[in-house]
């Protein structure tokens, strides 16, 4: 997982400065205390110091935009007068996370006057956020004592939400060929991907992409092809077979690396023999994603964008689609032509030459693997009406199965949903869940929720 960074910003007021500046002693460590317990959580801090007129928020801001923060988190360590800091914090397009919480837990009759001074920020909170409404600046708010609730992991599950958005709305994904004819339900015109989430997709014609994809060295093919040989089961592959298909997986990573792409695609029947790539680059898919390169098939950029941007946060992310129900245990199966992350394979993939009869391009090698077992969240992003979007969420439980296995030449996983199969069929069409989906490995729910709400999307948990 990349680093998870965010801007920690303190409001304070200058009043108390003035008359009180003893006070700063205790405030500061407070503020450090939520700094050490951030980090604890695997945040990377960027600390602004106490804030407390509109010039000082406007350099703290301006620290944070160029530091690249992936949100803002604001603690209240006293009443902050909201004037001083609304108007930039609502310029500012970084998302922004309201810590509401206070150094004391029992604040009951039994507790000294003196202790108002440290613990009375939630009615900045409320002059704070009232503000941010009317100017129409979006944030989250998680409120609850820093130590005797779970409220900063709770923020942390924010940031890490945020990095998701971020991720997404800064998506460059690359398309080799045009989306499958006659496919529509993921299929959303480029620039609407552009001004409504902010995706770039970049096109690249197979039959005339001599400029896109470099010639590879015979030493680069040699030294992937034995890396192959170690790291899967190759059994007695052809090896003219796996030198094509390592020389086409090897121009796609040049290509993605010298476009700065987040993710690709590919439409598997312009792939022929007459274009640039000798075979359809399914091994290399399978690699992209664990690097954290997003990927989906058929030329869906929305979906490999999005598994990009899971990616940055959850590394234990794959593209995947629903194939077939197995009615008798109440599990859905998984799988694709020939590519999933291989972080997540049970076990050892077979490396395998696969059949590829639907153009005149070569036969491909392909890594075949089992998702493994565990925790995880079926998700997808569906198309709407009039530019809108729905998450859909949907935790399940991956299984691996027992007995004889006899797809080992198939992408294959299952999992079971929280309620029965028809049950979950049903709500996710009713959703209007597309073909392709996200697995997303863990305990992953509220983050992926709050994703959805950052975005501004219809979020839809099917349990």
């Amino acid at each position: 997982m990349n680093n998870l960074k965010i801007g920690l910003l303190p409001l304070y007021v200058k009043l108390y400065d003035d008359i009180w500046p003893e006070a700063r002693e205790r405030v500061d460590a407070f503020c450090l205390t939520i700094v050490s317990e951030m980090e604890k959580r695997g945040l990377e801090v960027e600390q602004a110091n106490a804030c407390r007129i509109k010039p000082e928020f406007e350099a703290a801001v301006r620290a944070f935009e160029q530091a690249e923060v992936d949100a803002i988190v604001t603690l209240h360590l006293a009443y902050s007068p909201s004037l001083e800091s609304a108007d930039v914090l609502a310029a500012t397009e970084l998302p922004l996370i309201v810590l509401d919480t206070t150094p004391t837990y029992d604040f009951g009759p039994s507790q000294h006057p003196d202790e108002i001074l440290y613990n009375h920020g939630i009615h900045g909170v409320q002059d704070m956020c009232n503000l941010l409404i009317r100017k129409g600046k979006s944030f989250r708010i998680e409120a609850g004592h820093w130590a005797d609730s779970d409220v900063l992991d709770r923020v942390a599950d924010n940031a890490k939400a945020a990095k998701i958005a971020k991720k997404l709305r800064k998506a460059k994904v690359g398309s080799i060929g045009k989306p499958f004819d006659g496919m529509g339900d993921f299929r959303v015109p480029t620039d609407e991907l552009r001004s409504g989430i902010g995706i770039e997709a970049i096109f690249v014609d197979p039959l005339d992409s001599g400029n896109a994809f470099d010639s590879i060295s015979e030493e680069r093919i040699d030294q992937e092809m034995e890396l192959n040989a170690v790291r899967f089961h190759s059994g007695t592959l052809d090896r003219e077979t796996h030198r094509q298909s390592t020389k086409a997986d090897l121009a796609v990573r040049d290509w993605i690396e010298r476009n700065e792409l987040t993710a690709f695609t590919a439409n598997f029947l312009e792939v022929t023999r007459a274009s640039a790539l000798p075979c359809m680059p399914f091994l290399e898919a399978s690699k992209a994603m664990e690097r954290g390169i997003g990927y989906a098939g058929e030329g869906d950029v929305l979906t490999a964008a999005l598994v990009g941007a899971l990616l940055s946060v959850y590394p234990d992310t794959s593209f995947a689609e629903m194939f077939c129900p197995d009615w008798h245990n109440n599990l859905i199966f998984l799988s694709h032509m020939g590519e999933m992350n291989l972080r997540i394979a049970a076990g050892k993939p077979d490396l395998m030459e696969k059949s590829f009869p639907f153009t005149d391009a070569g036969n491909p090698v392909v890594a075949y693997g089992k998702f493994r077992g565990g925790q995880a969240v079926y998700v997808n992003l569906a198309p709407g009406r009039n530019n809108s979007y729905s998450l859909l969420l949907s935790p399940v439980e991956m299984v691996e199965g027992d007995g004889e296995d006899r797809m080992r030449d198939v992408i294959r996983g299952w999992f079971q949903p929280v309620i029965p199969v028809a049950d979950f069929l049903t709500a996710y069409s009713e959703h209007g869940g597309t073909h392709h989906g996200v697995v997303v490995y863990g305990d992953t729910i509220r983050v992926l929720e709050r994703f959805g709400k950052i975005m501004g999307w219809n979020t839809v948990i099917i349990k």
